[in-house]
């Protein structure tokens, strides 16, 4: 083992990260200071075979209804809205790289025992023995519910490790959207597969309107509420937290801060 894999994993068991859990990665590896493939060996050394690591490999820029899309054609033409929709690459979970989710997340998708879900803006990978009931289900009208890989990595009991990343990013409250006692809007979406025969096909459907404006707040809340492990990953501040616990909170907190 290099010594930067060594250190890694010292670090990871000794922020609490358990032998045989199914975590959820989210990571900005310039913070880390060590490749993705470090990372991986690190995490694989102290998960044991029957850990499972899963990361988010999200494709917002194949719907015209995503932010990045609208960001991307803000100020343009109709015509040149039209152009620039014509022009996107329908999702293919094979091939599709990753977007804004990091270099360690198209790191695990690219592993050859990777598999990934089939949600064409909102998929997860993940590699090891449960990896495929990790990306099973992902209906399209469930970004990011129960019937997701968060549902699956909620029932897994799954922990989230966040490294050098903030609470902004913790995919995981999104899960509580879809609980709370008032339920989020629905919206409409709009976007672009490959078929099984190579053709371009569109995909129109409704599914909750996801916010994640609050997750920074609700992460702050949380540490005060939640164990949570912080300590030094590599370069980076990392910080542990069981998934269950955190998404019932974040229900709870959105039950009583969000307004309709």
């Amino acid at each position: 083992m290099t010594a930067g894999r060594e250190t890694l994993a010292a670090q990871l068991r000794g922020l609490g990260l358990p032998t045989g859990a199914t975590v959820l990665v989210h990571s900005a590896l310039s913070r880390v200071g060590h490749g993705p493939a470090t990372l991986l060996a690190a995490l694989r050394d102290v998960l044991g075979p029957e850990g499972t690591v899963a990361v988010g490999t999200q494709t917002p820029g194949n719907s015209v209804t995503s932010r990045a899309f609208r960001a991307a054609t803000a100020g343009m033409s109709p015509a040149q809205v039209a152009a620039a929709e014509a022009a996107i690459t329908p999702f293919d979970p094979e091939h599709s790289p990753a977007e804004g989710t990091g270099a360690f997340a198209e790191h695990v998708r690219r592993q050859p025992a990777a598999l990934r879900s089939h949600h064409p803006q909102a998929s997860f990978a993940a590699v090891g023995p449960g990896a495929a009931t990790v990306t099973a289900v992902h209906d399209l009208d469930c970004h990011l519910g129960e019937r997701s890989p968060l549902g699956a990595l909620h029932a897994a009991d799954a922990v989230v490790l966040l490294l050098g990343v903030g609470w902004s990013v913790c995919t995981a409250f999104h899960l509580a959207e879809y609980q709370l006692r008032r339920p989020a809007p629905e919206r409409a979406y709009r976007c672009y597969v490959r078929g099984v025969d190579g053709r371009r096909l569109r995909r129109d459907f409704r599914a909750p309107h996801l916010d994640d404006t609050d997750f920074a707040v609700i992460g702050a809340a949380l540490e005060g509420s939640v164990p949570v492990r912080t300590g030094p990953v590599g370069a980076a501040v990392g910080r542990l937290v069981r998934l269950r616990p955190a998404v019932d909170f974040a229900r709870g907190w959105m039950d009583e801060h969000r307004r309709p």
